[in-house]
């Protein structure tokens, strides 16, 4: 009877039960609460994992515990991944633990990090796809909570730095379950309106679990498939979520947000002053340079005034005239719509005292500059006389019109002399009116 019989030892038995437990159970994760943690100075973790009705013994040996982003306790409710394993030695059954994450914001970030792997596949964090945020905006959107700290920033700052830009808000819950859905729609919304050239998603700090609405995907892909450019400003400078890879810029807090969308008032107020005090100087300069050049050209004019040329230089000013005046009113025109142009931008960043203060000095600026226009035209008239007598007096058609002529071969060297010639040569004539192509029939030598 006894010959029937398997009999296994204990050490057998224990041998094949940690087998089978091994082979049955890979890999896996367990959730629970640590209790009886024990650190020896081996350097392994010993402890209990439980939940409400059971409990079961873990190891993390020291080669595994090193890479932990937090200290376990005892009370610490974690998330272990491990394989089920037998200690042989007492029987007991327990995890050997791989890896250890905090439930919870353990979780949270795992979620976050295959979203952030996920949406950089696709592109939604491409540097190529971000939009330029305007210099100057028109209107701010600020899209966050109508009763956080953070409106409260951004309006303080803007207030401080640009105070005449309009600001929109597009209040939203900035956490729970309702504000990715809101800010999803506030995203829609500003664009429909077309009001604003630049959006603000900011609110202050808070946990992983606060600011979870902005690592939502529904959030990402909204973001990225707005028109408006972005400023994210979520959280503290520490913070960093999936709206911040997305966003065309991504600000460290709601008050750095406001400060990057927004001007300096005061800092283009001296860049006003000293464009317009560089531009005096430019022009006093530029006036001097030609009335020292007028009265050069004056004694330049009367060395040379050859009266033959008088009725043909008379024509060729009337005509420079005409092209000179229709050039100068085109110039005028410009230079006019474009201190138009300045008049507006400076009405729309400069309060109204320093407007009108500012007001006589580009009227003063506009008789200077057509009084200087008006001097380069009479410049420019002495110019084109001494220009043309000079030309007349030295050009080589005036010397062939009397019968003299320029000959050269066909390959355009000038014949100075016969021996650069030879019989049977073709060669090109240059005359006052018209060329002639002909053939050497006899060298003669002087």
């Amino acid at each position: 009877m006894a010959a029937d019989r398997s009999i296994f030892t204990v050490s057998e038995l224990n041998n094949a039960v940690a087998r089978l437990l091994e082979q049955e159970f890979a890999w896996i994760w367990v959730e629970g609460e640590i209790s009886n943690l024990a650190t020896p100075a081996s350097g392994h973790i010993y402890f209990t994992l439980k939940d409400a009705s059971a409990q079961v013994r873990c190891a993390m040996f020291r080669s595994r515990n090193r890479g932990l982003g937090f200290k376990p306790e005892n009370g610490t409710k974690v998330m272990v991944r491990c394989k089920v394993s037998l200690y042989e030695v007492r029987g007991d059954y327990q995890l050997i633990v791989d890896q250890m994450e905090q439930a919870g914001a353990g979780e949270l970030q795992r979620k976050f990090e295959q979203l952030k792997h996920k949406l950089a596949a696709e592109g939604l964090f491409s540097e190529d796809r971000k939009l330029a945020i305007p210099e100057i905006p028109s209107c701010i959107g600020v899209i966050t909570s109508r009763s956080g700290a953070a409106i409260r920033d951004v309006l303080s700052v803007i207030a401080r730095r640009f105070p005449s830009v309009p600001v929109k808000l597009y209040p939203v819950p900035v956490q729970g379950e309702e504000a990715a859905p809101a800010i999803c729609r506030a995203l829609d919304l500003a664009q429909r309106h077309e009001a604003c050239d630049v959006l603000l998603l900011v609110r202050g700090g808070g946990s992983l679990e606060d600011l979870w609405p902005f690592n939502e995907e529904s959030v990402a892909r909204a973001m990225f498939d707005c028109s408006i450019p972005i400023v994210s400003g979520v959280g503290h400078e520490v913070d960093i979520t999936i709206a911040d890879f997305v966003a065309d810029y991504r600000a460290a807090t709601p008050t750095a947000a406001a400060e990057h969308v927004t001007p300096d008032q005061q800092a283009w107020m001296q860049t006003l002053d000293w464009y317009q005090s560089r531009l005096e100087q430019l022009i006093d300069a530029r006036v001097q340079r030609l009335t020292e050049k007028l009265s050069w050209l004056r004694v330049r004019l009367s060395q040379q005034h050859p009266l033959r040329q008088l009725q043909r230089i008379r024509e060729r000013v009337h005509e420079i005239e005409q092209r000179m005046q229709i050039t100068t009113s085109y110039s005028i025109r410009s230079e006019a719509d474009r201190l138009q142009h300045l008049h507006t931008r400076l009405l729309a960043c400069t309060p109204i005292p320093a407007i009108r203060q500012h007001r006589s000095t580009v009227e003063r600026l506009q008789q200077r500059m057509r009084f200087s226009l008006t001097t380069a035209i009479e410049t420019r008239k002495a110019r084109f006389n001494s220009l043309a007598s000079t030309l007349n007096a030295i050009s080589p058609l005036q010397t062939m019109s009397r019968g003299y002529s320029i000959t050269s071969t066909l390959e355009g060297r000038t014949v100075t002399d016969s021996d650069s010639v030879m019989t049977n040569q073709r060669i090109r004539t240059r005359l006052h009116k018209g060329q002639l192509v002909s053939r050497i029939e006899k060298i003669i030598t002087d």
